[in-house]
């Protein structure tokens, strides 16, 4: 049994074969699917997908850092609103994403650490999105750790030395197709990474992983995934499987 930590299939883009893309997960034992919010906008489309197929999907409640502009504080009024309402199983994703933007920095800065202190509040993990900001990211997670809070850097594509960062705050490291890239050198890293540190994931519809690069992605290809770190770690996809599963269940509480 696979779980998938991080998937967007309640976006638009699995409007046409939502339950084709489950029931094709489920053929290629992916039985359990964490979905991350992204803002207020998908709320409503991630609460359907998982009040329609409740043993299978698992929301998360917050604000990526891609949509912090000038409303962010209305956006985390929304955040709250929604965690006070009903059961989530994390916090996320939230992070700090310095590739497209910098303007909003600040404002990024403050809506990470907002809701890492919700996540303290209501005893829930974190998925954080890292990507162009590790050391900003790590100084505001150093700086708010506690024993309530925990959590997985989602997708990561660090240094060696960065993934030893992550493990010692006791966070895990989420793995998805970047792995499979023939010249990413993740799996240099990867394999240097102990499996009870890891969770897998797709972040679907990104970041397909090989075979089936340049097509969308969802939750079935999650094996890929794991049959690769299992050769990068010289145990079977079965053994990785039953170990980032039960990773998994320990940080999401399912």
């Amino acid at each position: 049994m696979l779980i998938d930590t991080h998937s967007h299939i309640y976006s638009t883009d699995f409007n046409a074969d939502i339950d084709e893309v489950i029931t094709r997960a489920y053929a290629n034992d992916v039985r359990k699917i964490i979905l991350p919010n992204i803002d207020s906008s998908s709320v409503k489309n991630m609460l359907d997908l998982t009040d329609t197929y409740p043993h299978i999907c698992f929301p998360l409640m917050g604000l990526h850092p891609t949509s912090v502009t000038h409303d962010y504080q209305e956006e985390l009024q929304v955040v709250e609103y929604w965690l006070k309402k009903r059961k989530f199983y994390g916090i996320g994703e939230i992070g700090i994403d310095l590739y497209w933007d910098t303007s909003f920095l600040e404002e990024q800065i403050h809506a990470f650490r907002y809701q890492l202190n919700l996540a303290k509040q209501y005893r829930l993990p974190v998925v954080v999105h890292v990507r162009d900001s590790f050391d900003e990211v790590y100084t505001v997670i150093k700086e708010e750790k506690d024993e309530n809070l925990n959590g997985v850097f989602h997708s990561f594509t660090g240094t060696i030395e960065q993934a030893q960062l992550v493990t010692g705050l006791g966070f895990k490291i989420g793995v998805g197709g970047i792995v499979t890239f023939k010249n990413s050198g993740l799996d240099n890293v990867i394999g240097q990474v102990a499996p009870s540190d890891l969770i897998l994931e797709t972040d679907s519809p990104y970041l397909t992983p090989t075979p089936h690069r340049g097509n969308r992605n969802e939750s079935s290809f999650l094996i890929y995934v794991a049959q690769k770190v299992a050769e990068l770690h010289g145990l079977t996809t079965g053994e990785i499987a039953q170990i980032t599963t039960e990773n998994a269940r320990k940080l999401f509480n399912i």
